[in-house]
């Protein structure tokens, strides 16, 4: 059985919460991230779909590519989530909104063709140029 992990947006108007173990979490470096985030890298946890529940609010939706949806908070802003049709069986969610984010830490760099090349982050770890689908 795996344990429940909650989290939520910075106004709290979101909650979510999902059962599933804290694994396939990546630092994804790609344009899109940085420009729809603000962020210089956003670290994704990927999970089952069917673990996944939103337990307060509903969050706004924005196609950011042809196969890409992405979950926002319409009141503060925080992104929180992402569909991708490369993987439709599985929601990534921001591991910055997790109520214990210290406890998912990355195994991966995704993306990293498209990485700053002033940034240095947990260069112990494998890249991938692009994301490999498991």
């Amino acid at each position: 059985m795996s344990a429940l992990h909650q989290g939520g947006c910075h106004c709290g108007a979101l909650r979510y919460a999902f059962s599933a173990p804290l694994r396939d979490i990546a630092h994804c470096h790609c344009s899109i991230c940085r420009r729809s985030t603000g962020g210089i890298v956003t670290t994704w946890i990927s999970v089952p779909q069917t673990s996944f529940r939103w337990l307060a609010g509903r969050p706004r939706e924005y196609a950011s590519s042809a196969s890409c949806t992405r979950y926002f908070c319409g009141q503060c802003g925080a992104h929180l989530a992402l569909l991708t049709q490369l993987s439709p069986e599985t929601l990534d969610v921001t591991v910055a909104t997790l109520d214990e984010p210290e406890l998912a830490p990355a195994d991966r760099h995704i993306w990293v063709q498209s990485r700053l090349p002033w940034l240095h982050l947990d260069p112990q770890l494998p890249e991938e140029d692009q994301e490999i689908m498991g």
